[in-house]
């Protein structure tokens, strides 16, 4: 999980060469005459405010990194482009599928980023950006930021493969059926994923064929892999909506069976004490003419008969099929 008191706005220096350095909030306007800039601008942050400020980026940029809703997307603006991503909510006590969007604004010198909440992706970027091997261009960094968003999204997208195949395996071997809220819940899961996943590719899909000086061939190799990936990972939740949906018809074909068997049972033992029971009846209506009155033995004869009876309805049943 997030670290979300360390979640505040920060700035990086990158010499295109293979190192970076932190710098203050305010430095990140500065066009730098080499290499580039990041800044990470957080919403609660005090100094988010001044930055926006200060800043010279044009009104309509400005509005776009800090729309209150917003889905994956891509829009170029000249030689630059805004860009934004959505990631899987991994902070205390939130649900995964509450994906949390990353708004970028990419040129060749600088990358401006907003975030709302914590976003681990972005959390993973900053610490390697400190490494040994931080990124060398702003294409590089999106290509890096792209692949994390994946790298975040897997584990939950496994996770729910293996719910689903534990309903699955209790469905087949266990004589209880499975709980439905459970199964409702990972179809829930996996069609609200779904709903960024599809548009993210399409966003990244469209910063690839633009034609910008900041992404080299190796920026667009990495951005078709990020690609390739959240795209399966679209088709596996897919997957996952399509198995809950039939995981969910087996159960209820299941209950409706056990529920028809169950009523079957109960027609078939009123077939059988139905001749019973009218001739019980009929013995003790309350007029002249009952056989056997006088007889001291004629209540074990009927009981007799009607044990008879009972054996021969049963015996005719199982073999009609019907038991």
């Amino acid at each position: 999980m997030t670290d979300q008191t360390n979640h505040s706005s920060c700035a990086f220096f990158f010499d295109g060469k293979g190192r970076a350095t932190k710098i203050d909030i305010t430095e990140s306007q500065l066009i730098p005459k080499q290499g580039f800039t990041w800044a990470h601008l957080v919403q609660s942050d005090p100094k988010t405010a001044d930055w926006m400020a200060a800043t010279k980026l044009p009104p309509v940029i400005l509005a776009a990194l800090t729309a209150e809703e917003t889905r994956p997307r891509c829009t170029p603006h000249g030689d630059g482009a805004v860009v934004i991503l959505r990631g899987v909510n991994l902070n205390d006590g939130a649900r995964a599928e509450d994906m949390i969007s990353i708004r970028l604004w990419i040129t060749k010198t600088s990358i401006v980023s907003y975030a709302l909440r914590p976003l681990m992706a972005v959390e993973d970027l900053k610490t390697a950006t400190l490494g040994p091997n931080p990124a060398k261009s702003t294409g590089d960094l999106i290509s890096r930021l792209s692949r994390r968003l994946a790298d975040r999204a897997e584990p939950t997208v496994t996770e729910l493969n293996e719910e689903l195949d534990g309903v699955e395996e209790t469905l087949l071997s266990d004589s209880t059926l499975p709980d439905l809220a459970t199964l409702s819940e990972i179809r829930r899961t996996a069609i609200a994923l779904r709903r960024y996943m599809l548009p993210q590719r399409d966003a990244l899909t469209t910063l690839l064929i633009q034609d910008f000086s900041w992404l080299s061939q190796t920026d667009l190799t990495h951005l078709r892999e990020a690609t390739d990936r959240i795209t399966l990972l679209a088709e596996e939740l897919d997957s996952i909506r399509d198995r809950a949906q039939l995981v969910q018809e087996q159960i209820l074909d299941k209950r409706s069976e056990a529920m028809n068997r169950q009523l079957f049972l109960l027609s078939a033992v009123a077939a059988i004490f139905l001749p019973l029971g009218l001739i019980t009846g009929l013995l003790g209506i309350n007029v002249g003419g009952i056989p056997g009155v006088e007889n001291p033995n004629a209540f074990w004869i009927v009981c007799a008969a009607l044990v008879g009876l009972t054996g021969l309805l049963i015996w005719l049943f199982r073999k009609w099929g019907l038991l």
